[in-house]
C-alpha cells in the first residue's frame, strides 16, 4: 500500500458548469422523511408501521447528537448571516418533520393498533382496576428509585444525562423548612422499563393494554412532594452533542483514553430540548435557560418525548389471530448447492469463490467458515477486523476460543465505532486476556473495512507444505443479528492475490510499515479514491467518443465532492448514470444540460438497504467493464479518514448474480422506491408494484436448495 492521498480539490470544469450541491443535513431529514412514509401505508403492518416510527425517532436522535451538533458548531465558528440562516433553515426542516411524525403517531398509526384492541391507555382512560393495579405498581417498583430534587442554592439544578427521562414541576405551598421553593426535578432511572403491559384481568376481552412509565409517573407526582400541590409541570429530555472526542495524536492508550471518553458522553453540550406540548412557557423557558438552548431548540411534542421506547410495546405485544401485525417472518436460506450443510466450507472456497446475499441467504456459513477455522488443527493464523459486532456475539466467542487452542489470532478493534465503542472496548479486554493481538487500527483512521483471513497449512502438489489463505470480505458488519435485517453482500475466495492483499492490510494495519500497491483490493485512504475517480473519467471518455458509458452505483449515502463533480462531468459528456442511494445524496439529478443523464433513487423497505456495488462500463468488450463489491460509502470520510475496502467480482457467473439481484431489480422497485428531484425533494415511485425485497424473498424462499 502507498502514503494515503490527500483529499484532491475537484478539477477545473471542463465542459458546461456544474450545480451546486445539494446540503448534506436537508438530504438527511429527506431520508428519514421516507422513513416515516413507511408508517403512512396501510399496506404494512400496524406494529411495523410503529416500528418506523421508533426508527426515525433514533435516526433523529443520532442527527442531533452527531450532525446538528456540528452544524452548530461549525455556524458558531463562523459566524454571520449565512450560516445563522443555513442552521435556522435546517432547524425548521426538523421541527416540520418531527411534528408531522406526532401527528402520525396520534392520528393514524395508535389508531390502527387500536382496532386490533393494542391500546396504550392514559390515566383519564383507566378503568377503576386498571387505576388500582397502576397504583400498586407504582408504590412496589416506581416509588422506590425516584428522588425528586427541588431547586434553592444548596440545591442546584442536577446533571441530566443525555436522552434521559425527567420531570419538571412547579410546586404550590412551602417545603419542609417553610419556604417557597417552586421548582423540583424528578430525574427517572434509565433501568426502568419504559412501556408497561397490563395483566389480562384488568382489561376488557381481546384487550392488551399497556401504560408508559411517563404516564404512571405523571398520575402519581404529587405523591412525590407530601403537603404540597403540582400547579405545573411536564416530562422533558435533553439531546447532548454525544460524538465522542479522543485526541489521538495527544494519547499514549487509546482505549484508555475511549473508556475515560465514556464516562462523560452523556452530558455534553445541550443541543435539543424536548417537552410535552403541554408544558407552561415559564418551565420551558427556564429549562432553555438552564441548558444555554436558544428557543428554536425547544421541540414540544405531543406524546412521549422518546417515542424509541415504543419498542418495548412491539416486543411485548401479543399477535391476534386472524390478523397480521408484523411482517410475515422471513428465515434467511442456507445456500445448500454451493455449500452444502456437514461439507468443509474451506475445501468449497479452495475450488470456488461463494457469494452471500444476505439477508435473503443466511449469515451461518460465515459463522460456521470461522469455527470450521477454530477446529481445524491446521489453520495456524486467523486475523479479523471488527467494527460494529455486539455486546454479545459467537464470532468473537470463536476468537478466544481459537487463542485457546493455540493459534496465532490477530483482532482489529476499531474503539471508536459511533456508540459501539463501549462494547469493542469490552471485547478488547475480553481478547487481551486470552492472548489475542489486539490491534486498535491507525490514528486518525477509523477501520470500517470487514475482512476475515484464515492461513492453513496444506500439503503441496509436490510433496511439501504450502500456506494457504482464505478470505471472507463483506459490505456490512460481522453481526448475526444486524445481517437479518440489513441487505448486504458477503464474499468467501481463496484467491492467492487477493488474499495476499488481505494479509497486506494485517500487515500494515499491525506494523504501520509501507507496502508496495495492492493487486486486487482497492484500499482508503490509499488508492480508492483515485480509482473511482480513474474510472468515472474513464467511462466519460468512452461516452464522448460514442462508445457508450454506464455507471450503476448502489451505496448508502453519496456526499463526496470530488466523486459527485466528476459524475456530473461524464454525465455531460454522454454517460448514462443511475445512483441507488438509500440515504444523503448531494448530487442533483435531472437538470437539464446539467444533471439530465443522472438519475438517483432511494429504496426504503422492509430491510435496511446497505451493499454497496459499483459498476462501471466503457464499451462492449468484458474487459470493458468492471464490477466491485466495497465497504465504502462515497463519503469524504470514508475515502481519506477511514480504513476501507473495495474488490473486484471477477467470476462472470458471480459477477452477473451481483447485477441481477442487487442492481437491474433495484432500477425496476415500484412499490420501494422513491426517485431524487433536482431540489433534494423526494417522489414515491407507485404505491403498488414490484417491490425488489419482497422479490428477492420469494425468489429464495423458493429455492429450497439455493
Amino acid at each position: 500500500m502507498n502514503t494515503p492521498a490527500a483529499q484532491p480539490a475537484a478539477p477545473a470544469d471542463a465542459g458546461p458548469e456544474l450545480p451546486p450541491l445539494l446540503n448534506r443535513e436537508q438530504a438527511i431529514l429527506a431520508f428519514n422523511r421516507r422513513v416515516l412514509a413507511q408508517a403512512q401505508r396501510p399496506d404494512v403492518p400496524p406494529l411495523e408501521r410503529l416500528r418506523y416510527v421508533t426508527i426515525v425517532s433514533s435516526n433523529l436522535d443520532e442527527f442531533f447528537e452527531v450532525r446538528f451538533a456540528d452544524t452548530l458548531e461549525a455556524a458558531r465558528a463562523a459566524g454571520g448571516d449565512a450560516s445563522r440562516d443555513d442552521l435556522a433553515t435546517l432547524a425548521a426542516r426538523a421541527h416540520a418533520l418531527i411534528d408531522e411524525q406526532y401527528a402520525l403517531f396520534n392520528t393514524e398509526v395508535m389508531p390502527a393498533l387500536r382496532q386490533h384492541g393494542i391500546e396504550v391507555i392514559n390515566h383519564a382512560e383507566r378503568t377503576a382496576a386498571q387505576r388500582e393495579w397502576v397504583s400498586r405498581f407504582y408504590q412496589r417498583e416506581l416509588r422506590p428509585l425516584l428522588m425528586p430534587v427541588g431547586l434553592d442554592p444548596t440545591h442546584p439544578f442536577p446533571q441530566v444525562a443525555n436522552k434521559s427521562l425527567n420531570f419538571i414541576a412547579r410546586l404550590g405551598g412551602r417545603d419542609a423548612f417553610g419556604r417557597e421553593s417552586t421548582i423540583a426535578i424528578v430525574k427517572v432511572p434509565r433501568v426502568l422499563q419504559r412501556v408497561i403491559r397490563l395483566p389480562a384481568e384488568v382489561c376488557a376481552p381481546g384487550q392488551q393494554g399497556f401504560v408508559m412509565l411517563s404516564s404512571v409517573i405523571r398520575a402519581h407526582l404529587e405523591d412525590l412532594f407530601p403537603g404540597r400541590t403540582v400547579e405545573a409541570f411536564s416530562q422533558f429530555r435533553v439531546t447532548r452533542d454525544s460524538d465522542l472526542e479522543v485526541d489521538e495524536d495527544d494519547t499514549i492508550n487509546l482505549r484508555q483514553a475511549v473508556r475515560s471518553g465514556l464516562t462523560t458522553r452523556h452530558y455534553g453540550q445541550a443541543i435539543r430540548l424536548e417537552v410535552v406540548n403541554s408544558c407552561p412557557e415559564e418551565l420551558w423557558r427556564l429549562l432553555l435557560e438552564q441548558f444555554k438552548l436558544p428557543e428554536a431548540a425547544l421541540y414540544r411534542v405531543d406524546g412521549p418525548v422518546n417515542l424509541v421506547r415504543l419498542n418495548q410495546l412491539i416486543d411485548q405485544a401479543d399477535d391476534v389471530p386472524g390478523v397480521q401485525l408484523r411482517f410475515t417472518p422471513h428465515e434467511p436460506r442456507w445456500p445448500s448447492r454451493r455449500l452444502r450443510r456437514g461439507e468443509s466450507i474451506l475445501a468449497v472456497v479452495r475450488e470456488n469463490d461463494v457469494l452471500l446475499h444476505h439477508p435473503f441467504e443466511s449469515f451461518d456459513p460465515v459463522v460456521e467458515f470461522l469455527r470450521e477455522a477454530v477446529l481445524d488443527p491446521d489453520v495456524l493464523v486467523i486475523r479479523q477486523t471488527v467494527y460494529r459486532t455486539g455486546a454479545q456475539s459467537v464470532l468473537m466467542d470463536l476468537l478466544i476460543e481459537a487463542a485457546r487452542r493455540g493459534k496465532e489470532v490477530t483482532v482489529v478493534v476499531e474503539l471508536k465505532a459511533r456508540f459501539d465503542e463501549e462494547a469493542n472496548v469490552n471485547w478488547a479486554d475480553r481478547l487481551e486476556a486470552v492472548g489475542v493481538q489486539v490491534v486498535y487500527g491507525i490514528v486518525g483512521l477509523k477501520t470500517h473495512a470487514k475482512l476475515l483471513l484464515v492461513t492453513r497449512r496444506e500439503a503441496s502438489k509436490r510433496g511439501g507444505v504450502k500456506m494457504r489463505r482464505y478470505v471472507h470480505l463483506s459490505t456490512g458488519n460481522y453481526n448475526p443479528k444486524t445481517a437479518r435485517l440489513y441487505t448486504d453482500l458477503g464474499y468467501l475466495t481463496a484467491d492467492p492475490r487477493i488474499t495476499a492483499d488481505a494479509e497486506a492490510v494485517f500487515q500494515q494495519i499491525g506494523s504501520l510499515t509501507r507496502l508496495g500497491p495492492p493487486r486486487q483490493l482497492l484500499t482508503a485512504p490509499f488508492v480508492l479514491h483515485d480509482r473511482l475517480m480513474q474510472h468515472i473519467e474513464q467511462v466519460g471518455a468512452a461516452a464522448a467518443a460514442g462508445y457508450g458509458g454506464r455507471i450503476v452505483v448502489k451505496c448508502n449515502a453519496l456526499t463526496d465532492p470530488a466523486l459527485i463533480q466528476a459524475l456530473m462531468r461524464a454525465g455531460q459528456a454522454g454517460a448514462q448514470i443511475d445512483l441507488i442511494v438509500r440515504g444523503a445524496c448531494m448530487l442533483p439529478p435531472g437538470l437539464p444540460g446539467q444533471t439530465d443523464n443522472i438519475r438517483v433513487r432511494s429504496v426504503v423497505g422492509r430491510f435496511l438497504e446497505h451493499s454497496r456495488v459499483i459498476y462501471f462500463r466503457w464499451g462492449d468488450g468484458d474487459e470493458q467493464e468492471a464490477l466491485y463489491l466495497s465497504s465504502a460509502d462515497w463519503m469524504s470520510r470514508n475515502m481519506f479518514r477511514r480504513i476501507e475496502l473495495a474488490w473486484p467480482v471477477r467470476d462472470t457467473k458471480l459477477r452477473q448474480r451481483v447485477i441481477d439481484e442487487c442492481l437491474v431489480p433495484y432500477l425496476h422497485d415500484m412499490r420501494d422506491a422513491w426517485l431524487q428531484q433536482p431540489d433534494g425533494s423526494y417522489q414515491r415511485v407507485a404505491s403498488d408494484g414490484i417491490s425488489v425485497q419482497q422479490a428477492l424473498m420469494q425468489l429464495y424462499s423458493s429455492r429450497s436448495t439455493a
